[in-house]
């Protein structure tokens, strides 16, 4: 599941700034604070521009896509607050097991969190709701988008799981590898040698992003795949 990691420069993962905010597009494998495994994270990385910088949110660290980061404390509080009123706009791609014609399809099932894993559950979970539509079909797989109107975390994992649609080599919530010689017919590999999925990593990448600056302008943004994401897209279309 881990890679090396190259060096990264924080200010080339900018894809947006203005005097307040600075958006980023977090490449996966990277953790977005703090982790014990690794010295370096995204929030030491800008802090090493400016010491200013706070992270507004997060992304799990094989997840991909945007990320906010304030510049200065009345920036941060503005975001934090938007946050809290559900006023922040994000969506998600995924790459689902299965073939789901989703269409604005309302995902409401509660969610109970404990420190690794949410999971359904009526009696004990807390409200979480998640928009999803299909984008693409493939043979086996879809590829949608997905509106996390709360915030719970491993949210889409878990209510797409609960649907029987599982992302892609999401194994803590029923979601297999994607292989290449499940997709193209005569396939030829070495039986004694274990084949790689085609991206090593939960298929998803938080993709769009829209909230308010200090000013009340509405700021967007939109993040390019990463080069596996777009490569598991690329073979998903060619094996049709």
């Amino acid at each position: 599941m881990h890679k090396k990691l190259k060096k990264i420069s924080f200010k080339d993962l900018i894809i947006l700034e203005t005097d307040d905010y600075s958006v980023i597009n977090k490449p996966p494998f990277i953790a977005s604070l703090d982790d014990r495994a690794e010295s370096k994270n995204l929030l030491s990385l800008a802090k090493e521009v400016d010491e200013e910088y706070q992270i507004c949110h997060r992304l799990d660290k094989e997840t991909s896509g945007i990320l906010v980061f304030a510049k200065n404390p009345e920036a941060y509080r503005s975001f934090a607050m938007q946050l809290e009123n559900r006023e922040v706009k994000k969506v998600y791609h995924a790459v689902i097991h299965g073939l789901h014609k989703f269409e604005d399809f309302e995902a409401d099932e509660p969610l109970h969190t404990t420190s690794t894993k949410s999971r359904v559950d009526f009696r004990a979970g807390k409200p979480a709701f998640t928009l999803v539509s299909t984008l693409e079909l493939f043979k086996k797989h879809s590829l949608v988008k997905c509106f996390p109107v709360t915030g719970r975390m491993h949210q889409i994992r878990a209510h797409l799981a609960y649907h029987e649609a599982p992302l892609i080599n999401d194994p803590g919530y029923g979601g297999k590898p994607a292989l290449l010689s499940e997709l193209k017919r005569n396939y030829n590999y070495k039986k004694w040698e274990e084949e790689n999925p085609i991206i090593n990593r939960v298929a998803l990448h938080s993709h769009q992003i829209a909230f308010k600056d200090l000013s009340g302008k509405v700021v967007e943004a939109e993040a390019e795949y990463p080069k596996d994401f777009s490569v598991l897209i690329k073979l998903l279309r060619k094996f049709n």
